[in-house]
């Protein structure tokens, strides 16, 4: 079952280069924000309280992140995410930042994760709860790899 989670979010003119352009390391901030705040609102999840609870956490090891389509300031933008793999230790976060009308991405980014128990220094398998719970914001992407993905998404603004 997948479960649409979305922001809607106002690109600061603070966050911008100096013409005017969402600054490239400011994408993975608002983009990972989003995907906290989804988890949090769509689920009732905080990775705070599971943190405190458990001792374990994921731990990005992989980002991937390809560029579009600039953003600009004062730019309203619609930010998706969902699960796009899942395995025993490891899970693949896809995170699309779109224009609010949802005809252009501006950028896909795609986070792998190890889930890793903090007392212990080691990984260990994730909780089968918690890979359900996540497999219900799941996108079948087949076997797409990120470059394909966003060679997809980037023939997709060009046909708009």
């Amino acid at each position: 079952m997948e479960k649409e989670m979305f922001s809607i979010v106002k690109i600061r003119f603070t966050d911008c280069d100096p013409i005017g352009h969402l600054n490239n390391v400011k994408y993975l901030k608002y983009m990972q924000d989003a995907r906290e705040d989804h988890i949090e609102e769509f689920f009732g999840f905080s990775y705070d309280e599971y943190i405190k609870r458990t001792g374990c956490a994921w731990i990005t090891i992989k980002n991937q992140i390809a560029y579009l389509k600039e953003v600009k300031a004062n730019t309203k933008v619609r930010i998706t995410s969902h699960t796009v793999n899942i395995d025993e230790k490891t899970t693949v976060v896809e995170i699309l930042m779109t224009s609010e009308d949802r005809k252009t991405t501006h950028a896909v980014l795609w986070i792998t994760a190890i889930y890793f128990n903090l007392k212990t220094r080691k990984t260990e398998e994730q909780p089968e709860d918690l890979k359900h719970l996540f497999h219900n914001s799941f996108l079948d992407l087949g076997n797409m790899s990120f470059d394909e993905r966003a060679e997809a998404l980037r023939k997709e603004n060009k046909a708009q």
